[in-house]
């Protein structure tokens, strides 16, 4: 008899550790995905536009983990365009990188990044301030991070205007 109760309570700790696993990497698939954010500039016209670039699909064997649509960096704010879309999952984070080309997740862990906020939505327009006294010029991509899992999600190589 026992035996039993001691199979049922392992048995039941495994199935609660498992389930709440599932929820967690499942969350974000079934119950975000669908959630377009639609941000605007209300002063675009009188911000100047600093740089633009294009997200890309950094890993093209993974299906999971993709992006595109544009990023427009305008004098303090970060704004990604009505098309932009990147894959669902857990923690995403923007990120202003120190590289050009950024290719692999080492681009970013070995370098001195700057956390612009956690994604708001996986898809749709969106705004991030900008902090003040950085030299913008020294970031040359933008990047969308996985902090949870440590992913490179998609990078955008900033074009700066003159």
């Amino acid at each position: 008899m026992w035996k039993r109760i001691l199979a049922f309570m392992i048995g039941g700790t495994f199935g609660v550790a498992a389930g709440f696993a599932l929820g967690i990497f499942a969350y974000p698939y079934i119950f975000l995905a669908d959630i377009v954010a639609m941000e605007e500039i209300a002063d675009a016209d009188s911000r100047p536009v600093v740089a633009t670039g294009k997200f890309i699909h950094a890993n093209p064997s993974d299906p999971i983990h993709y992006g595109q649509g544009a990023v427009t960096l305008y004098d303090g704010v970060l704004h990604l365009e009505s098309d932009f879309e990147v894959g669902p999952g857990p923690k995403f984070h923007v990120y202003l990188v120190p590289h050009d080309e950024v290719r692999a997740a080492g681009d970013v862990e070995n370098s001195m990044f700057v956390d612009l906020g956690r994604l708001r939505a996986f898809k749709g327009s969106q705004n991030y301030p900008v902090p003040g006294g950085l030299t913008i010029e020294d970031y040359g991509s933008v990047v969308i991070w996985c902090e949870q899992f440590g992913v490179l999600i998609s990078p955008a190589m900033l074009e700066f205007r003159s």
